[in-house]
């Protein structure tokens, strides 16, 4: 019996860290949309004439509106299956970034192209390391987050 081929999508991840005032403590940006289940991170497909680290810069400016990142590292890449049938993977390429950014909450009309265009994700930030589960196993290394030299302060 033949197993049909699976389908991959590159897609960067981003996890976009601020400290919080009392400097004790780092914070995650996280979103909540129409159309999503549970928690989510700033993501998306990676274009065929882009890197990685473009992806993720066009990415955060689209879904989120901040079009200014700092201390930018690539943190992890693996492969996550998405669907089994038909089969579809996932290449997650997740990167952690800092910005400067004081507002505790926004809501921001997802810009570019693609099926999100027009859609209102509405931002918070959450304490690292966060207390539920995200939703698309976009959770799986705030672990790093916590442990990287730029959270250490």
């Amino acid at each position: 019996m033949r197993t049909a081929e699976a389908t991959y999508v590159d897609k960067v991840c981003a996890y976009i860290t601020r400290n919080r005032d009392d400097g004790h403590a780092r914070e995650l940006l996280v979103f909540e949309g129409p159309e999503h289940d549970g928690l989510q991170v700033p993501k998306g497909t990676i274009e065929a004439d882009e890197t990685p680290r473009e992806a993720l810069h066009r990415e955060v400016d689209e879904e989120a509106g901040l079009s200014t990142l700092e201390s930018i590292s690539h943190l992890v890449s693996d492969v996550w299956t998405r669907r089994r049938s038909p089969l579809k993977r996932y290449r997650r390429h997740f990167f952690q970034a800092t910005v400067d950014h004081h507002r505790d909450e926004w809501t921001h009309v997802v810009t570019g192209e693609g099926a999100e265009v027009g859609l209102e994700f509405e931002f918070s930030w959450v304490d690292v390391p966060p207390a539920s589960e995200f939703a698309l196993a976009l959770d799986d290394y705030v672990h790093l987050v916590a442990a990287s030299p730029a959270s250490r302060e």
